[in-house]
This record gives structure tokens, sequence and C-alpha cells, in this order.
């Protein structure tokens, strides 16, 4: 039978703080008050899909219409899809925690090729059918609209196409809302789902209705079934939305846990592998004013400490160093850090080099650069655009500018590709190495990243077979020549994953049972290095099954491709011209600022490149950052409760950092090589317990009347974390966990076994055991040390009082007084073996809640 969502989110699964949509930011709208309501559906566990900037973007563009409300879900981690299979609860919505059946609209990001076994799972989590045939004669009501967008959706939407209703098609920022108020004029005028459907697919471009197109079993070529939709799909382009990014600020630590702004959408370069390249043109530069504006704002409202710049090529948006250097000059007292996860070796320069610096000179991310391959010969056939001189010239600069280590991507398995030209990766290496050195320093250390290139729909090399024989073959080559390096470290792309990929990237309508068959089989999280072998073991058996083979697909020039109905604005003629320039290692230019290549996407649909010209690189201030000393000490008493009860320590701590941001509180740093908020909340509170007693020390770098203080901070933070009590203590004064001695609890019970008791037996039998642990001279437990060694611990000196405050039938409560000295804490868990002692085993009891009362 189901059970309420709050009930299954509790400290007995991992990180339950993923599933709570109480992050700053979130927003609640009344849910009857919405014509339309949408899920954005991550089909990634919530540490990847809540750092998304796309899925951050469009929640906030969709939350600003009127009569549209926007929820989220993301694939729960293993624990709570056991426990909602278990309960039969159906996957929730993380704010609402209503059903994924309930909203009109479900929108799956696909990211990557293997995503698709990870949306089965939530469609079969969340009880819905998983195909449109399946659905088909449900309304809308019964079961809500499923559609998939991102990349790969974009890319070649055939082998999933049996799983979605409909398919949107590139930048979302203004489809997605047109798609609203189709479906919200639909549900209106009381329109079925397949009249619904083909609405979106007349009135919206950008908009894919597999149900409207069949496949020629012959030749994979896709064409409309029916005479009123377009035989090709656009995809959509858009302007980027930076003042949409600030939005969500999560509660957990995410994979990139840091606000990102996209400063330049599209890349022109024309490098042959990259799909997302081809898939983003044409160039859109964001104006740099706005840029800057939008980050000093959304630093101040989510109280960040890092920015991160995003771009498929940062270093290609010419206002950068501008912009770097004005947020540089702005926030070099408080203590912001920048990262660019993106830039190009050859453009990488002192200015560059500066904006990653923290303000005092240390270097605060580690650099990664893209050669890709190993000689100049192959950079021509893959049109890279970059020469030796330029590779050594950029790795020289990070190493003068004080960089000892550097990450290198190469490809291997490349079109044209000779054993020359993988040991060229081993070479060129070894000559980075040699070039940067200086007498008195050690060497540029490196560590390599070799991936295997999967070719990809849309771009030249979609036509180029590649074999999981070659990888092996070139991986093995390549072990064998590094060996003659030292301080390099080499990672290589797991070939499994590779050939899964690229089975099901270039494939067509014909993989969708075996998408099905894999997800039966246990394939989810493929691309998770430790889900590779049973992941890989459940293709290879739905692919068997299928009368398929694991060979890449052969592909020629110019039969039709189960993608050629997407348009994506690059006409497939210069394609094929592109891959005959490759074989020839011939380039073409960067249509951003080195003329025209005629590629066929400019133009009414798609619109024009976007560069704008540099600006001035204001000065760089070179004054050392201000280390004022700390001349206040404010201690706040707080309780923890609800759902803040789910927060970690170590989550609570950078969740006071951000609110004290935010509240624009002058908090002092620790002085060393990575400073850090002098923040320090008292006796760490396990995950799950709740508190009316606990306290935290600011130290601060300017005096704040206590009042303001109390004022400023309680804005930034969320209810169930009440402030009982404020006061100033001197600065200098002993840490909080060294002069708190003695901790009260109220802790709620529940017998192991099962039994008729009345609450005079259960006193009785409480009062007993309790009575025996204080008259006890001494009551040890066997518990393991961290590093393995058994050991007693004495527990009696450690409890001062004990009493039964109510002898409930179901959970009856006791109260504790005891020690919470760092060396003797007596820890809630250690009451309850210590009561077991004198309780008959049918009388045992276990813990249920944990509160704890008071700290002094």
């Amino acid at each position: 039978m189901p059970v309420p969502v709050e009930q299954l989110l509790n400290s007995e699964i991992l990180k339950p703080a993923r599933y709570l949509g109480n992050e700053f930011g979130a927003v609640r709208k009344p849910w009857d008050d919405a014509l339309v309501r949408w899920s954005l559906t991550y089909p990634e566990i919530y540490e990847v899909g809540a750092s998304n900037l796309g899925h951050i973007i469009l929640y906030s563009i969709i939350n600003s219409k009127d009569g549209q409300l926007c929820d989220r879900a993301y694939l729960p981690a293993p624990d709570l899809s056991a426990k909602l299979r278990e309960t039969k609860t159906d996957l929730f919505a993380v704010e609402s925690k209503r059903s994924l059946r309930e909203f009109d609209i479900l929108g799956f990001s696909l990211s990557y090729e293997l995503g698709a076994t990870n949306v089965l799972e939530m469609l079969d989590l969340a009880n819905i059918p998983m195909t449109w045939q399946e659905r088909s004669e449900l309304s809308i009501k019964e079961c809500p609209l499923i559609f998939a967008g991102g990349q790969t959706a974009t890319s070649n939407p055939e082998p999933y196409a049996d799983f979605f209703d409909f398919f949107a098609l590139g930048d979302g920022e203004e489809l997605l809302p047109e798609i609203g108020e189709v479906l919200k004029d639909s549900k209106l005028a009381g329109k079925n789902r397949r009249e619904t459907l083909l609405a979106l697919a007349n009135e919206v471009d950008g908009v894919y209705v597999p149900e409207f197109y069949d496949m020629d079993i012959k030749t994979g070529a896709i064409a409309p079934n029916r005479h009123d939709v377009s035989p090709r799909a656009l995809r959509r382009v858009a302007t980027p939305m930076p003042e949409h990014s600030i939005g969500l600020v999560p509660l957990v630590e995410t994979v990139h846990d840091r606000l990102t702004i996209e400063i330049r959408r599209g890349c022109t370069r024309g490098c042959r592998f990259c799909q997302p390249g081809m898939l983003t043109r044409p160039a859109r530069d964001v104006d740099p004013e706005k840029v800057v504006d939008t980050i000093e704002k959304a630093l101040r409202e989510t109280g960040y400490n890092e920015f991160s710049l995003l771009s498929l090529s940062c270093s290609d948006y010419l206002a950068l160093p501008s912009v770097g250097v004005q947020i540089k000059n702005r926030f070099k007292d408080e203590h912001i850090t920048l990262s660019l996860p993106s830039q190009r070796v050859d453009r990488f320069d002192e200015n560059i080099a500066h904006m990653l610096r923290s303000g005092d000179g240390r270097q605060q991310q580690g650099l990664t650069f893209a050669p890709e391959a190993g000689t100049q010969r192959l950079r021509d056939v893959i049109n890279k655009g970059l020469t030796d001189e330029e590779l050594l010239q950029g790795i020289k600069t990070a190493y003068t500018q004080g960089w000892d280590k550097v990450k290198l991507y190469f490809m291997i398995g490349l079109p044209t590709e000779t054993d020359e030209d993988v040991i060229g990766i081993v070479d060129t290496v070894a000559w980075l190495q040699n070039e940067c050195s200086e007498k008195g320093r050690k060497k540029l250390s490196v560590n390599i990243t070799i991936s295997n290139f999967t070719p990809k729909p849309h771009t030249p090399f979609q036509w180029h077979t590649v074999s999981s024989g070659d990888f092996v073959q070139k991986q093995k080559l390549l072990r064998q020549e590094f060996r003659r390096l030292s301080g390099v470290k080499v990672n290589y792309t797991d070939i499994r994953i590779s050939a899964m990929e690229d089975f099901v990237g270039r494939g067509d309508r014909r993989l969708g049972k075996v998408v099905y068959r894999a997800w039966q089989l246990g394939a989810g999280m493929d691309s998770w290095f430790e889900n590779t072998e049973k992941a890989f073991g459940a293709w290879t058996q739905a692919i068997s099954e299928a009368d398929l083979v694991w060979d890449a697909p052969s592909l020629k020039i110019p039969d039709p491709l189960p993608w050629d109905h997407i348009d994506t604005g690059i006409d497939k003629q210069w394609l094929i011209e592109d891959w005959e320039r490759a074989i020839a290692a011939q380039t073409v230019p960067d249509c951003s600022f080195g003329g025209c290549s005629a590629c066929g996407v400019c133009g009414p649909a798609f619109g024009h490149n976007i560069v704008i010209p540099p600006p001035e690189i204001p000065a760089i201030s070179l004054e050392k950052p201000i280390v004022p000393p700390r001349v206040q000490r404010i201690r706040l008493k707080f309780g923890k409760l609800g759902d803040m009860s789910l927060i970690s320590h170590l989550d609570l701590h950078r969740f006071f950092q951000r609110a004290a941001r935010r509240a624009a509180i002058p908090v002092a740093h620790t002085e060393g090589f990575n400073p850090l908020p002098r923040i320090s909340i008292a006796k760490a509170l396990p995950l799950g317990q709740t508190s009316n007693a606990e306290f935290v020390d600011f130290e601060l770098t300017a005096h704040i009347p206590i009042a303001e203080f109390q004022q400023r901070f309680s804005a930034e933070l969320d209810d169930d974390l009440p402030i009982y009590a404020i006061e100033e203590v001197e600065v200098h004064s002993p840490s909080l966990d060294s002069i708190l001695e003695v901790a009260e609890y109220t802790l709620t019970l529940a017998f192991i076994t099962p039994k008729e008791r009345n609450a005079a037996d259960i006193m009785d039998l409480l009062e007993g055991a309790g009575y025996c642990v204080l008259a006890a001279t001494s009551i040890q437990m066997p518990k393991v040390s961290k590093s393995g060694r058994n050991q007693m611990l004495e527990l009696r000196d450690r409890i001062f009082a004990i009493n039964v405050t109510n002898p409930d039938p179901e959970f009856p409560k006791i109260h504790f007084m005891g020690s919470c000295k760092p060396d003797s804490n007596l820890k809630p868990e250690y009451v309850v073996y210590m009561m077991n002692k004198y309780l008959a085993e049918e009388d045992e009891v276990r813990l249920v809640k944990v509160h704890r009362e008071s700290m002094r």
C-alpha cells in the first residue's frame, strides 16, 4: 500500500536532502492556480541534475509564466528506488511531493546516448506506461505527456522514439513556454491526447512527434504518415538568458557546486568530431555588461563564493579578459574564485592566468586543455585549428605563470589515424615536458585522459566506422609507450562504454526494443564506472536477442540517415564535402573570425553569428587582498527541526556560509592555502536527529549590532532553523566544542518484539532498566575503531540521569542527561544499549527518534 512520501524520506536512506525540494530558490506555486503543471524530470541522480544549467534555466523560465507551474524530479538512488517499489509508492516531484502521474507534462533531459534506460526506470517507478502506443488512448489527466529534450534528443531521437510522445529539439528557452501555451489552449478546448500532439506539431517549431512519422524498414529513412505535418523537424535556436541562471542553490554538494553563467552559445570552430559545435550554431555572444551585472547580482543573491563561465569554448568569447578582470577587481577582498571548464590552449595568456588566481596569487583550479590529437596532420584532419607552436605557447604560459600540472585530453580512433599518430600523443607530451622545465623547479606533470572517438550524427565524421578491436590495440600501444615518461598519469575511457554509445547514438527505431530489453536486464546509470560490467552484459544480451550485432553502424554516402529529418540548419552536402576535406587533411576557417564556411546555418530560421568585439580590459588591481582582523564573535542558539534534520552537518555548514553571504555578513576567514569562513557549529548532530539546542559561532571583521545580525541572518534561514538566542562573546574565547560538556536528550523508543503492554508495565520496565543503569559501577560496550581494532568503551561514567517521560505503549519516551565532551560523548544509541542490558530479550527496545533538548 502506498505511503506518504514524507515517511520514506528519513535517515535510513542516503542523502535524503536530495529529495526535499527545499533548496534556496525553489519555487512553490499553488497547485490549483496552475493551468499547466510541468515536471522537469532529470534522468540522473540529484547531484548531477541539480547542477545542470539548462535544467535550472528552464525551471526558472517556466515558473515565470502565468498559469504555468514547474516542479522537478530526479532519478532516485537505489535505496529510495527499493523503498518506492516495496511500498508501491509512485516516484514524486520534489517540491509538491505529488506523483509524477498527476502532472500534465513531464520533460526528460537526454544529454547522452545511454540515458534512456534511466528514463525507463523513472517511468516504471512512476507507474507510467513506457511507450506512446500504450499511452495513446489515455487522457492527459490520466497520464501526462512525456517528452525529451537535450543534445541527444536533438541529435537522433529515433532509438528513443517509442518512449516519448514528442521531442523538443534545440534550445528550450522560447520553445518550452510555447509548448505550455499550446497545452493550455488544448486543455481549455477539451482536446484529447492525439489532438493536442497534432496541435504541438503544427503550431510549435521544434516539436517532433514520432507518432506522425514512419520509418522505411529498408532504408531507415523517416517520413511523415500524415499530409498535415512537416517532413522535417526544425531545431530551435534561442539567445542565452543568463539572468535565469540565478536560481536553485542545492543544500547537498552537487557535481558542479558553483554558480554557472553562460557567456556564449554556439561554436563555429568547425571541429569535425564535435557534435555540440555543429548543433549549437550560430554563435551568440552575451553582452559583457550583462554578464558582469548578472554575476555580481547572482553572487549576492545566491551566496556562492565560486562561479564558472560556461561556453563550448570560453576563450572564444573575446570579452573574457575584460569580464574576468572586472569581476576579479570587484570581489578581490571577498574570497570569490572563478573556474573555466572549457578553454582553448591557443588563447591561454597572462590575462586568463590572472583571472584564475586567487587574490593572493595562488592558483585556485587546475588547467585543462584538449589538443585532441598527437600530430599536426591529424589535428588538421579533425580541423582542430591548433598548431604545435600554439600548443607549446599555451602550455609554456601556464608553466611560467606558476602551474606545475595540467590536464590534457586526447582521442584515439579518429579517421585516417595511424600508429604514428597514436605514438604522437606520447611524443607530444614528452616534448611539452622537456620544453617546460626550469632550473630549481620540477618539470611539468601531466594528467592525461585518452577517450575513444565515437562518431556522432550531424557531424562530418558521422560516416566513420570504428571498431572495439582497434581501440584495444591503440590503448595497448599507448600503455607501452607511456612507460618511458615520468610525471605522467594516464586514464583511458572504457571501451565498452564507447561501444554502447556508438551503437545507440547512430541507430534507428529498431533499437527501441533493444533499449527496453537492456533496461529489463538491469542496465541503468550505464556511463557510471561501477555499473559498466552489469550494463555491458545487459546490452550485449539485449542486442543478441534482437538478432543484431555490436558492430558500429556502417553508413554510406549519401544514403538516408536515421536523423536526416531533423533540420539542424547544416546542409548535408556540406557535411559530405567536409568529410572529403578531412580525408585530405584540409582545414576550414572558424566562421566567427575567419570568413564564412558556407555550412548553411545562417539565415532567417537560425540567425547569424553574433560576435561582440573585445572591450577594453580594465587595469588589473595588483593590491594584495585586505585581511582584516577579527573584531566580533556572535553566538547563536538555534533549532534543527523538520526537513532540516535531514541535512548533514557538512551541508548545514555550507548552508550557513551561503546564508551569511546573502545576508552580507562580514565573516572572517582563516589564513593559509585554503581560507575558510570562520563559522563553527558545535557538536555535530547526526542525520535525522532534531534539536532545540544547537550552537554556532560567527567571527566577523566588522561590528554588527546583535539585533541587526539576527534580522539579516534570520531572513536567509529555513523555517526549520529557528533562532532562539543570540549573544556576543569575546573574540578569542574558547571554542564551543571545548566548553560544552553536558547534553540532554529525549528519545522515542519502540519495542523490538511486538506485545501487549500497558503504560504501567512500560513504566516499570523502563524505569527499572534506567535504575539499573544508574546503579551500575561499570557498563562496557564493544566497538570496532576506525582502524579496525576491537575495543571496549566504558559508558557508565558518561550518563548522569535517566527517566521515563511518556510510557506510551507504542512509542515510549525517555529523557537522559550525559556527557558531550569530545573524549566521552554519550550517543543516544549507547543509552539504548545500556538499557537493553537490563531488559529481558522480549522487552528490548530500539531507537526511533532522537531530539536534543539542551547543551551546556
